[in-house]
């Protein structure tokens, strides 16, 4: 990871994190490599545009202004709200073990909840009573046996979720900015839990209004913050059932409330059973499961290896990057296969996908894999 366990960040470390992870092109991977390769992100943000042109980029991203992150910390501030970065006290710590994590977290409420071991559950938006009923009940039940409850603060179960566990602390991941909490019919409940002792936490800017394809990035962590995830109602291919396989492929727990086979809202939920979800009909179905994991927390999968020294051998030239290029494609690629066809030094192979990264002619996948994007710029 970018950091391990460490005291907090100063302001300038803060502002410059926060510059480097706002600048188009520059994403949890990236961040990570640079801050490797670099040392700092002070230093990371004067190589950028270097960086960027010898990745082939057709245009420079702008990189924020100083100006621009400090009106942003200053909006934090105003609305009661402050920005964790990896490594620190208060960032959840499963969330460090998933694949590339958020460098920066914005966060509004009480920390001490995201220190707390956490369940997520998560559900259907067009749900029945029935299926409020026990969404409610799981969370109260959760937050009384000492669980922080994560849900994604949409409408139907992960309203009913936060509600049961206003009281005992529950955590609200949101696809847009803090600010921007999502339905509005939410904003009050936002505001309670802040208020007792509950978080609001997302990892976009403020100011940002969610877009469709931000969803799936909020589901990310949803399951990444928790050592199991619940479904409660999902349909076939709805939201929930993503989170379930990120949760799945996180190395989590999964576990699915059954329903009837006559509500399509419990087609999802019923299927991940069939594929090996653990049943849940009572909360000690979920805590019996999550007790030998809370004993020896963190207990997650580990996360991908850490990147080559990139300060061990000469930087590539525009052969090795040549060499890079032509062993991607559309289809992803383990970046091990990459080393192996080039026979090239992997902090040389990493150097060339952190360079065409920047200048966004790469996209990542999950498993470390990666392939070129050929409409780019």
């Amino acid at each position: 990871m970018v950091a391990s366990a460490s005291p907090l960040l100063s302001d300038r470390q803060r502002l410059n994190w926060l510059r480097l992870i706002r600048t188009a092109n520059v994403g949890p991977a990236s961040f990570r490599d640079l801050i490797n390769r670099f040392g700092s992100a002070e230093a990371a943000l004067e190589i950028l545009p270097e960086l960027m042109i010898s990745g082939g980029a057709s245009r420079l991203p702008r990189i924020p202004a100083v100006s621009e992150i400090e009106a942003e910390l200053e909006l934090a501030r105003k609305a009661g709200a402050r920005f964790v970065c990896i490594g620190e006290p208060d960032y959840p710590a499963p969330l460090k073990e998933i694949d590339n994590p958020p460098p920066v977290l914005a966060v509004k409420g009480d920390g001490a909840v995201l220190r707390m071991p956490a369940i997520s559950i998560v559900g259907s938006r067009n749900a029945s009573l029935t299926g409020m009923k026990m969404a409610r009940m799981l969370a109260a039940e959760l937050g009384r046996d000492g669980y922080a409850v994560v849900s994604g603060l949409a409408r139907g179960i992960d309203t009913a979720v936060h509600q049961g566990s206003l009281d005992t602390g529950t955590i609200g991941i949101l696809a847009g900015g803090v600010d921007q909490p999502y339905p509005p019919e939410n904003i009050e409940l936002c505001t309670e839990i802040a208020r007792r002792g509950g978080a609001i936490v997302s990892e976009m800017p403020f100011g940002w209004q969610p877009r469709a394809q931000d969803f799936p990035r909020r589901n990310r962590l949803v399951a990444g913050m928790a050592m199991g995830l619940v479904v409660v109602e999902a349909a076939q291919r709805s939201g929930s059932l993503i989170s379930a396989r990120l949760a799945g492929e996180m190395g989590r727990l999964v576990f699915a409330v059954p329903g009837s086979p006559l509500d399509p809202r419990a087609g999802g939920t019923n299927g991940l059973l069939k594929d090996g979800a653990i049943l849940v009909t009572e909360t000690a179905d979920i805590t019996g499961a999550i007790q030998p994991m809370a004993g020896s927390q963190p207990s997650f999968r580990a996360s991908l290896e850490e990147p080559p020294d990139f300060s061990a051998i000469q930087p590539p030239g525009d052969t090795e990057r040549d060499r890079v290029v032509e062993a991607l494609g559309p289809a992803p690629v383990a970046i091990d296969d990459i080393i192996v066809h080039t026979s090239l030094h992997p902090a040389q192979v990493f150097m060339v996908l952190l360079e065409l990264d920047l200048a966004g002619r790469l996209e990542r996948h999950s498993g470390g894999q990666v392939s070129l994007l050929f409409n780019a710029g």
